[in-house]
């Protein structure tokens, strides 16, 4: 077994056999060629090296000065073919397919407590939504109730709320649900990175409160399926400033407030909008918002397109090296989701299934799951499965993570 330094890598590299981190965690397939995404990734996670059985195949590949060849004093077995990038759809039967979707249905709608008070958040922040496109009079205080009763429940059910933003159950209020979503993500990212009590509650108000100014867009250009004209996006860019105006005119909120939805859109290079700020010039709250925001539009479906997995936009979130993001927020907002961020359903080794139900921040690509499918093909109901904690059980291993939408549509 060949042992690597990550700092030795380059984009480009192609190796002969996988590449592996954390013992049996792919980084790479064989044949693969190294991506920038996947060197920024180790060195977000300050992973010092890697491991192949094999060698560099593309020709002028630096072989030789990248190897720290060091035997293990144990044989190890010999790591599985590459996995696919996502899971055939005829990999299970029919049955399977059916109880699996009804596995992720039903997990959410056990849950009655912390789902229903979830549903009611989206409702009641409707209503506020409604209220202000009506131009009615709101009070800032119906937010604010929100807010504190919102930072309650996911002080005693942190995971569930992540598990809900996933899942993706709740239909209609879409600007509500976003929102809610980026206040919930929003929240745990601030706390990650102790921020005070009264901060938190500040970037809880802007981010449920950060896309008001879109109810003051024509309603053609938000049902819009297709691509919008340079016209109309300078009119979506042109939302902050009717948020802002929105939390200080109408709602009379805090400074705080106003910048996190002035700025939610400026990126850490300069190249945002409206007003190009950069980097720490940024507003703390709306740097946590940015991040937040984009996460839960990319685990969303769209007119447009569909919602992807929450590994994949994790990976993107990861592989942004500054560009959009503070990266100090990437960090704190990887450890609150994880690589495989909680309600993941993942394909282990041995072709079993489960959903991710916990995380490690310190190792994030060692989840706690809950089995869905074994290897025997048997489906369990969605509290009967066996919880792993892979952080301990080190034979098991995550090949890839699911897109359960695929097997829906593959069972239609």
């Amino acid at each position: 077994m060949n042992t690597i330094y990550s700092r030795t890598l380059k984009p480009g590299l192609i190796f002969s056999e996988p590449v592996f981190v954390e013992d049996d965690n792919m980084l790479v397939p064989a044949g693969i060629p190294l991506r920038q995404k996947d060197i920024n990734l180790l060195n977000t996670w300050d992973i010092e090296t890697v491991e192949t059985e094999g060698v560099i195949t593309n020709p002028g590949g630096d072989s030789d000065d990248i190897f720290d060849v060091q035997e293990s004093t144990m044989e190890k077995p010999k790591k599985p073919s590459p996995p696919s990038e996502s899971i055939p759809t005829d990999s299970f039967n029919p049955k399977i397919k059916k109880d699996i979707i009804k596995f992720s249905l039903s997990a959410v709608e056990q849950n009655t407590g912390p789902y229903r008070s979830y549903v009611n958040f989206i409702e009641k922040l409707d209503l506020i939504f409604i209220a202000i496109a009506d131009r009615l009079v709101v009070e800032l205080r119906s937010v604010d109730n929100i807010c504190s009763q919102l930072l309650q429940e996911l002080r005693e059910h942190r995971d569930s709320y992540i598990d809900f933003i996933l899942g993706g159950e709740v239909t209609g209020h879409d600007l509500a649900k976003s929102s809610m979503n980026t206040g919930i993500l929003s929240a745990l990212t601030a706390q990650e990175l102790k921020l005070p009590h009264h901060k938190v509650l500040h970037i809880v108000m802007g981010a449920l409160l950060h896309d008001v100014g879109m109810l003051r867009l024509p309603k053609r250009i938000l049902d819009k399926k297709g691509g919008l004209s340079d016209a109309e996006h300078k009119q979506v860019q042109s939302h902050p400033y009717f948020s802002s105006k929105i939390v200080t005119k109408d709602l009379f909120g805090p400074h705080e407030v106003d910048l996190i939805a002035l700025q939610h859109h400026e990126r850490w290079d300069g190249k945002g909008y409206p007003e190009r700020i950069l980097g720490p010039d940024i507003d703390i709250g709306a740097r946590i918002v940015s991040v937040a925001d984009a996460f839960e539009a990319m685990v969303t479906k769209k007119s447009y397109r569909n919602s992807i997995v929450g590994y994949q936009a994790m990976k993107n979130l990861i592989a942004d090296n500054s560009r959009r993001f503070d990266p100090a927020v990437i960090r704190a907002f990887s450890k609150v989701l994880g690589i495989y961020p909680i309600g993941s359903v993942v394909l282990l080794n041995g072709d079993l299934l489960a959903r991710v139900i916990k995380v490690h921040p310190d190792a994030p690509l060692r989840p706690v799951i809950r089995m869905m499918v074994d290897e025997f093909g048997i489906v369990y109901k969605p509290d009967e499965g066996k919880i792993v904690d892979l952080l301990k059980e080190k034979s098991l291993f995550i090949k890839n993570a699911v897109d359960p939408k695929e097997l829906s549509g593959a069972n239609a």
